[in-house]
């Protein structure tokens, strides 16, 4: 079996033997900035469902009502075709029942077929946190596991701060493995809680508490060393067959092991089958799917479903993709769902215009010449402060224009101008003109917006609407500005990206100027001519 493909598997579902479990509406929503609705865990649930996952973690029923709430309306509204539902908690109080615990009983009532349970395996935590003797402690995991195994739902261990704890009392915290796995626990779960562990330092605890103990081990990994997914992995080599995970690494402080880099490489590199047929290609959509609900941008960089996962920009890198494409890619991207990209700018060589233009869907036939007009230029204007490898679309015209020897043209700019106008109330009034000639008519338009670059937009597409009908499906979705280094004394160069949609797809276009309102001009003059060269719109100027 080759890294590049998966394993050759006909059944429709991985069995039990190796447990994908995803944390995401848990633990994942422990990181800042991320506060999720139950529509939103409902939401996500389908997605982490979609993509084959096991196990979804939903939260905690009984410690809040957001999640007590969740329980029951995904009994009620979610078919799982893949996942079984998981409840979190913690083990019985100290001196208490199970049976008679109120988070016990909350656990059962969330209907939930199998419920994890949070224990303390590190002895200064069990006598300073949960204030009990090392004994009790073990007696409270017994209890609990038994009492829910005898209410026939299926039980996971935790074993919170596992590392540390075996570091500082390896007898006692394999104790507690123990107790857990003759009770009943199907998994006990070695939790690296604060995320300081090395991939070295887990494979060997994990290996010896496998050996010692013999209970079957999960692993659950924070990143704190930035070793999350290499922690996991090292697990799974000593011998863990159950991994948690959350979507993107989101978690507490900088967050818990990636689901998708881990399932990947048990996928494409360890040829463990974890995930139904076909699930592995919807990766990249479902990372980015989760990352809109939780109102995050997805990272670029992320391995395997980054953006950036896959683009090459070298020119000596593109020499080799244009060989064979393996060169200088460890999988094929469309196996996760994710494609090759090719970057331009002053670092670019014949190689990389080639295949971008391909890409692109202009074939430069292979034309040395045409291809060596494109690279000067693209160096000489990114000497000049722009962009490519961030505004596909102006390259693209820039490459259309060299490759059918004339400017794509819908219309010409006699001159536009933008006032802000200060008023005493303390708000602001933005107006912009634009005069333009398109179809040999002289057009002159004004509108006002909520900043002079948006009122230059709606002014030039209002201007233009009555001839190009097209454009009113336009809308301006990101701005973004960047101050270049200045090479004249004080003087300074602005750097324009816009990113536009036609509802349809979205593109993104680049300006450079003296100032922010001429550069935004340029970026909105292409916006506007791809705009129409997308909807098939032939040039008339």
């Amino acid at each position: 079996m080759t890294e590049t493909s998966r394993p050759d598997d006909s059944s429709p579902v991985p069995d039990d033997s190796f447990h994908v479990f995803d944390t995401t509406l848990r633990d994942g929503a422990q990181r800042e900035g991320i506060n999720l609705t139950v529509a939103d865990k409902l939401t996500i649930a389908r997605h982490l469902d979609d993509f084959g996952v096991g196990f979804i973690e939903g939260g905690w029923p009984g410690a809040n009502p957001r999640d007590t709430e969740f329980f029951a309306r995904a009994q009620a509204e979610i078919t799982f075709r893949n996942a079984q539902l998981v409840a979190f908690g913690a083990t019985r109080r100290p001196g208490a029942k199970a049976a008679d615990d109120p988070q016990v009983k909350a656990l059962l009532a969330s209907g939930a077929p199998v419920v994890t349970l949070v224990a303390k395996a590190h002895d200064r935590h069990v006598e300073l946190a949960l204030r009990t003797t090392l004994d009790e402690n073990v007696e409270m995991i017994r209890d609990t596991v038994s009492h829910l195994r005898a209410e026939g739902r299926r039980v996971f261990v935790d074993c919170e701060h596992f590392f540390d704890g075996y570091r500082a009392n390896p007898e006692y915290a394999k104790a507690v493995v123990r107790a857990a796995a003759e009770a009943g626990a199907d998994v006990v779960v070695l939790c690296d809680t604060n995320g300081g562990m090395l991939p070295a330092q887990v494979q060997a605890v994990v290996a010896t508490v496998a050996a010692d103990t013999g209970a079957r081990l999960g692993i659950h990994a924070q990143d704190d060393t930035g070793c999350a997914v290499a922690n996991t992995l090292a697990a799974v080599d000593a011998g863990a067959t159950h991994v948690q995970c959350t979507a993107n690494g989101y978690g507490e402080r900088v967050g818990n092991a990636n689901l998708f880099p881990v399932v990947a490489a048990l996928e494409l590199k360890y040829g463990k089958r974890v995930l139904p047929d076909g699930a592995l290609r919807e990766m990249t959509r479902v990372s980015h799917a989760i990352a809109e609900v939780v109102n995050l941008t997805p990272s670029t960089h992320q391995p395997y479903v980054g953006v950036s996962a896959f683009a090459h920009k070298a020119g000596l890198h593109a020499s080799a993709i244009k060989v064979d494409p393996d060169l200088y890619q460890h999988i094929d991207p469309e196996l996760v769902g994710n494609r090759i990209r090719m970057l331009v700018s002053d670092m670019a060589g014949r190689a990389s215009i080639e295949l971008k233009g391909k890409e692109l869907g202009v074939d430069l036939g292979g034309d040395r010449e045409l291809i060596g007009r494109v690279v000067e230029r693209v160096k000489e204007r990114e000497l000049a402060g722009y962009t490519y490898e961030a505004a596909d679309a102006s390259f693209e015209l820039l490459l259309r224009e060299e490759a059918e020897g004339r400017a794509r043209r819908y219309f010409r700019t006699e001159s536009w101008r933008a006032i802000t106008e200060d008023r005493p109330d303390g708000t602001h009034a933005n107006e912009a003109t634009v005069k333009v000639w398109a179809k040999g008519e002289r057009i002159v338009a004004t509108a006002e917006g909520n900043g002079p670059v948006n009122a230059l937009d709606r002014a030039l597409r209002v201007g233009l609407e009555r001839i190009y009908p097209q454009l009113a499906k336009l809308e301006l979705v990101d701005y973004k500005v960047r101050i270049l280094e200045g090479k004249h004394g004080t003087t300074s160069t602005t750097r324009v990206l816009i990113a536009t949609t036609d509802g349809d797809g979205e593109w993104s276009t680049v300006g450079v100027a003296d100032n922010v309102i001429a550069a935004s001009w340029q970026a909105l003059e292409d916006a506007v001519t791809y705009g129409l060269l997308r909807a098939g719109v032939e040039p008339t100027e």
